[in-house]
């Protein structure tokens, strides 16, 4: 078949795919080359999109409870309910929880109906927990969420500022034009977090600021730039409003060292073309609004806006959360930027011909989830997220899901830990099937296109809430033919933005022909830079905002850490898409818990270990890494195991439900925190074809070619014989060390299952055996050694999983005086495909220098 052209399913780069389909469920994923998001540039995740769209645990028919049921049956029930609960409760008991996985079409449709024709505001999405506090910072400094940058700045940027931003691993499309700015250019790169990412290790600078420290460092160096006189007085006066007493509400302590605080602001001073990047690190905290705007102050100050190279650019976590922004899918707007003043109201009414638009703002995800608790909500529809998983203080989040009176999840996968409380599970087409519209960081609207056949009875979102709206009475609005004619009136409803002295415009569409919105191309809504002739408040001027920086937290005896959390570079949020690749498997196979060495000797860790962290809101188990880049004092877990893929690991248990005042996002990055070792009486790993859910203390599943791989650990007898296949069996024992180890193999000798069990000595590694899954090479004695008879060269742990490349290759390459990332890739390969694993490389290089230097020392 001839390449089709997509966007990407992951984060809010918004890059572009040239996909191929080669067979019934497979495809053949390269970059595209004329997206002006990507030029063609694919992380590891978009790479490996190919392997993600097979059929394993895809939910393919309507179903309640355990029982399949006809489509007419399943909405002849939603819609049933839907009105009971209505005419019952009133429309505020009913709720939606939508995602930034939606396409633009079904988040209009699911906006619509629910806060123009159900009338309740209670319709948020998971993108309050990435991006809400950085639309609230917008709204208050310019009128409007707008991103007043381009991704094209990067490119002539002098300066970059990244704030509470993994680039390298969250963004690493973005990065590589980064690194290619730094190369051409001789951009100065400055990068603010506590932790020592990969991304701050290829800094000029890293600053370590303390969690949320960051008002305060950017407030001071504000004040700072007042003093050197690098303010802009004429921008300010033509295109600001300052409060009374502002720059005074500046005099504050940086919270870092003197030193580097003299170079970051000669680096501020010295470079008017300044970018500041800034993503979830910042956001997720109970002050990220404040954060926002202190960042867009300085850049309003400075007249760094408006200009090639210089803005304040939120990045955005999710594909399609802007265009959820666009269309109203947070519960405290109405759709096209506008809010709920009386005639703001009276126009979305007029457009939609509705006398039953909501009243105001609904609940926001927090506060929505409290109100399923307690009662007031009982009707909850979710599509497409898994706040079971994703939601702080998940434990709670359960509770009420369990409470719920209905719960309708609309999902692409059957068993998710939120499809599991369902009444009414719904089948979602997913990427490759669905067909609409994204608008990624910088406002740039791109197509997805469907590539792959609809499995099963799956259907679209926008489509399956049509029907419902029809059952309730409400045809004639929600007639939709497709989504080119939702498009269509969305595009045109953004005339009412324009009408307000909004910006968002998009009514150029608005008469587009199904044809031309087929052939869509990508396309940037506001130009460049779309403030140039004045921001969207009613005098046309920006405001800066006065911003204080929080007060210490006093010390806790109970919980003396803080908990800091995050992505991996290879996973994407809860893992019900990349956890279906052996390849993005690779890079981290279980959940991690980082911890300082001080931290690690004071608490009894050690390195490979596990350690149970416990918060005032639960508990989990994790596999401890000591590396100092984690800062003393603090910890770090990723967010993306769920009940599904581990036992432990679950991070949505430990984080607290605290919310930012101005915007609701939770404050995911500050929670109090203990930590103890946890010394299991035995430790395991099962390599097996099928997926298992063991009932162990600890355990964790990834996957593997032609399987699994499940580490496990626990007290008292171990269930062997619960864990493995019919077969035949090959077994070896250790009494000594307490080890078992048995091999399961099928008639013609192919090995199945593998078994290692260990009560006090040291378990074989685990990648030459799971390599042999589905394999008959190998002999039951090797299987039962963990390792082939002949030995084969040690590649170390992977770091390029596009080409399979070790990190001993990597080492080799190095020795034999490979000195930069270059060169070692012209040397292994590695780091030519997706680059994701350049920063790696990186690393790599600067340890053996330092290693080289002392031994010459």
């Amino acid at each position: 078949m001839k390449p089709v052209r997509t966007t990407c399913a992951y984060c809010g780069v918004g890059c572009g795919i040239s996909a191929r389909r080669t067979g019934p469920r497979s495809l053949q994923i390269e970059g595209d080359k004329v997206h002006p998001a990507n030029r063609g540039a694919l992380c590891s995740k978009g790479t490996h999109l190919g392997e993600t769209v097979g059929l394993e645990g895809r939910l393919l028919h309507p179903m309640m409870g355990d029982a399949q049921v006809s489509w007419d049956r399943a909405l002849d029930e939603v819609a049933g309910r839907m009105r009971s609960c209505i005419e019952r409760h009133g429309p505020d008991s009913v709720a939606f929880y939508v995602s930034g996985q939606c396409l633009t079409e079904d988040y209009y449709v699911a906006n619509k109906l629910a806060k123009g024709f159900i009338g309740t505001g209670n319709i948020d999405t998971n993108s309050r927990l990435c991006m809400s506090s950085a639309v609230a910072a917008h709204n208050r400094a310019f009128g409007e969420d707008v991103v007043p940058c381009s991704y094209d700045d990067l490119d002539c940027a002098d300066l970059i500022l990244l704030v509470g931003s993994n680039t390298a691993w969250c963004h690493p499309v973005i990065w590589q034009r980064i690194e290619r700015a730094r190369e051409r250019r001789g951009a100065k790169l400055v990068v603010i977090d506590p932790r020592k990412t990969e991304t701050a290790e290829q800094a000029d600078l890293h600053i370590a600021i303390d969690p949320d420290g960051d008002v305060a460092l950017f407030n001071a160096l504000l004040g700072e730039m007042f003093e050197r006189g690098v303010i802009d007085e004429a921008f300010l006066a033509e295109r600001c409003r300052i409060p009374a007493r502002f720059w005074e509400s500046l005099e504050v302590d940086a919270g870092i060292a003197p030193e580097q605080f003299n170079r970051l602001a000669e680096m501020v001073a010295a470079n008017e073309r300044m970018i500041t990047l800034f993503s979830q690190g910042a956001n997720q905290s109970v002050g990220g609004t404040d954060k926002g705007n202190a960042i867009t102050n300085l850049h309003l100050a400075t007249g760094r806006i408006n200009r090639h190279g210089a803005g304040p650019f939120s990045i955005t976590g999710q594909p399609n959360a802007m265009g959820g922004r666009e269309v109203g899918g947070l519960a405290n707007m109405l759709a096209c930027h506008l809010g709920f003043s009386e005639n703001e109201r009276a126009d979305v009414a007029s457009f939609w011909g509705t006398g039953n638009l909501c009243t105001g703002p609904g609940l926001k995800a927090v506060d929505m989830f409290r109100a399923v608790h307690d009662g007031r909500i009982k009707f909850l529809w979710v599509m497409a997220t898994n706040p079971a998983v994703s939601m702080p203080d998940a434990g709670f989040v359960r509770e009420a899901l369990a409470k719920c009176e209905t719960l309708v999840v609309s999902d692409v996968i059957a068993e998710t830990d939120t499809a599991r409380f369902a009444d009414i599970r719904l089948p979602a087409l997913g990427w490759g099937e669905k067909d609409g519209t994204v608008t990624n960081s910088e406002r740039r609207v791109s197509r997805q296109r469907a590539l792959l056949d609809a499995p099963g009875e799956a259907r679209a979102d926008w489509n399956v809430l049509c029907d419902v709206a029809r059952r309730l009475g409400h045809e004639e609005a929600f007639a939709f033919a497709n989504s080119a004619a939702i498009f269509r009136e969305f595009a045109a409803m953004t005339a009412l933005a324009g009408k307000h002295g909004k910006l968002l415009d998009l009514t150029e569409w608005a008469d587009c022909s199904d044809a031309e919105y087929d052939g869509m191309a990508p396309f940037q809504w506001g130009g460049a830079h779309p403030f140039g002739q004045g921001f969207s408040t009613d005098d046309g001027k920006a405001n800066l905002i006065c911003v204080e920086p929080p007060a210490p937290r006093a010390a806790d005896a109970q919980f003396p850490l803080r908990l800091n959390t995050g992505r991996y570079r290879d996973q994407w949020h809860t893992m019900t898409r990349t956890g279906l690749s052996a390849k993005l498997a690779t890079h981290r196979r279980e959940p991690l818990v980082e911890v300082n060495p001080e931290d690690a000797s004071r608490f009894g860790l050690e390195e490979g270990g596990l350690a149970r962290v416990e918060t005032a809101q639960g508990a989990s188990i994790f596999r401890v890494a000591v590396t100092g880049s984690q800062r003393k004092g603090a910890i770090f877990t990723p967010i993306h195991w769920t009940e599904a893929m581990s036992a432990g690991g679950g991070t949505g248990r430990l984080a607290q439900s605290l919310t930012d005042p101005v915007s609701g996002q939770p404050g995911f990055k500050n929670t109090p925190v203990c930590i103890v070792a946890y010394k299991p009486e035995w430790r395991a790993f099962l390599i097996t074809r099928e997926p298992i859910q063991p009932q162990t203390s600890y355990w964790t599943r990834s996957r593997i070619e032609n399987g699994w791989l499940i580490e496990l650990a626990g007290e008292g007898a171990a269930d062997i014989d619960a864990l493995l296949p019919a077969g035949t069996r090959s077994e070896a024992s250790d009494l000594e060390r307490g080890m078992r180890r048995i091999a399961v193999g099928d008639a013609e000798g192919t090995l199945v299952a593998a078994l290692f069990v260990t009560r006090n000595g040291v378990l074989p590694s685990r990648d030459w055996i799971a390599g042999q899954l589905g394999e008959a090479a190998a002999t039951p004695p090797e299987w039962l050694a963990g390792r082939p008879s002949v030995p084969m060269p040690d590649k170390g742990p992977i770091v390029c999983i596009c080409l399979d490349i070790g990190e001993q290759q990597i080492l080799k390459a190095i020795n034999d005086e490979a000195c930069d990332i270059a060169s070692v890739s012209n040397c292994t390969k590695a780091g030519t495909n997706c680059g994701s694993c350049r920063p790696l490389i990186a690393r790599l290089i600067g340890e053996a220098r330092a290693h080289m230097q002392e031994a010459a020392q």
